[in-house]
């Protein structure tokens, strides 16, 4: 027997504008063991259908985009009454033995995951460690038969393996890096990398308990535990007389990117996606439409920043790209170069140069909120945890504002008479 659904009219784009966003899909019956679902996200919009596979167990699979902003054309863009025939076609074909049907894997609730993931920063990345990561035992494990011991074996295991290299299309492939097991700072990063790639999958099985994908209320992964206080990496960022030298070591084509990363505290793709359109000279400001969050914000410049924007901006037309064409990872070796020529060591990473404009900010004076706002963070959490102990005075503010205050003098003060 299917469980009760409350229903919400899906059956027209004016009735489904009415309708919050969420995570769960809205969903009405059509039958004893089928549901028609309608998925409305932050960006997505999407026909999905429910099946009871077995007792308490549903397989949910999505099947088309919603004509709420674009046209039905029967295949990629359905309307409802579209979705609710193409719905009704699947289940028959699951009926008649046409489709494949079985357990609900751990494959597939990390592949329904990563679709639900959709349209957000962090759905490749999701996407590619727990390919990378989870291993085809495990992936082929039935959700509601994972146990606590094979998790934490599981677990453990990630901490300890090799760190995966990147190589270029075509190269013949090294597929780990050797690490010094008795290099703190590299057991450290391990165990980070190792905290979120559980963080991922137990995502991805909640999300799969949520979505009533699987039945009961065993969620053993929720006895596997996070390595704890490794995620206080030693902020590393350079001081002016470096942050100088790097620029003028850089490759030509590189060094604007360097330079709009010391300007702005941007991150690498952030800055590669820059138009030069973004930048409005008026106002001083840098328009950053796509983040990591998902948020968009107006980075606002120095005299200096506004300045070099300007000489990036001369004479080219708004569609262009701002700071040239860079790809994923292109920054590696030109910035490796950089720090080699420029004599830093130890070397710094490209996002050491956004840890470099927040670090002299705040030592700079800057309130923390201010920092936070232009790192594109809702919050001081992140500014307060990696570089409030940079602002000297930050801590005793806080502490004249907020500590308690009780009113007592402490000079000309009776003792009460000790009882018997």
């Amino acid at each position: 027997m299917t469980r009760r659904v409350i229903e919400k009219p899906l059956d027209s784009k004016a009735a489904r504008a009415k309708l919050d966003p969420r995570s769960k899909p809205y969903y009405r019956s059509l039958g004893p063991t089928l549901q028609i679902g309608y998925r409305k996200g932050k960006d997505t919009r999407r026909w999905v259908m429910r099946e009871l596979v077995a007792r308490g167990i549903y397989k949910v699979t999505s099947i088309a985009a919603a004509d709420d902003g674009l046209k039905a054309d029967g295949a990629e863009v359905l309307s409802y009454h579209q979705a609710e025939e193409r719905a009704r076609e699947l289940h028959r074909k699951q009926a008649d033995g046409d489709a494949p049907r079985g357990p609900y894997t751990v494959k597939q609730a990390i592949d329904d995951y990563v679709d639900h993931l959709d349209g957000r920063a962090s759905q490749r990345d999701t996407r590619q460690r727990l390919a990378a990561y989870v291993p085809a035992k495990l992936a082929d494990k039935e959700v509601v038969k994972l146990t606590s011991d094979e998790l934490k074996m599981w677990f453990r295991g990630l901490a300890k393996a090799k760190p995966r290299l990147r190589s270029k299309k075509g190269a013949a492939k090294q597929n780990h890096r050797e690490i010094d097991p008795d290099d703190a700072e590299a057991v450290r990063a391990r165990k980070v990398s190792a905290n979120r790639i559980l963080g991922q999958l137990k995502a991805a099985l909640n999300y799969a308990v949520g979505e009533n994908k699987v039945a009961g209320e065993r969620t053993p992964w929720r006895n596997v535990k996070p390595h704890k206080n490794v995620t206080s990496a030693r902020v590393r960022y350079l001081q002016r007389p470096e942050a100088r030298r790097l620029v003028n070591a850089s490759d030509p084509q590189f060094r604007p990117l360097v330079q709009a990363a010391l300007l702005t505290g941007c991150r690498y793709g952030e800055l590669c996606r820059l138009k030069v359109s973004d930048f409005d000279s008026s106002a001083g400001t840098l328009f950053v439409q796509q983040s990591k969050s998902d948020r968009s914000r107006h980075v606002y410049l120095t005299a200096e920043g506004v300045a070099f924007f300007k000489r990036q901006c001369a004479g080219r037309s708004g569609s262009e790209s701002l700071l040239g064409d860079w790809g994923p990872s292109h920054q590696l070796r030109p910035m490796k170069r950089a720090c080699e020529r420029a004599q830093i060591d130890p070397p710094i990473g490209f996002h050491g140069l956004r840890h470099t404009w927040a670090s002299l900010a705040v030592q700079g004076g800057m309130d923390l909120m201010a920092v936070a706002n232009a790192l594109g963070h809702s919050t001081t959490r992140m500014v307060e945890q990696h570089y409030a102990h940079l602002d000297k005075g930050y801590m005793a503010r806080q502490i004249d504002d907020h500590a308690p205050r009780f009113g007592i003098e402490t000079d000309n003060v009776e003792s009460p008479p000790l009882e018997n």
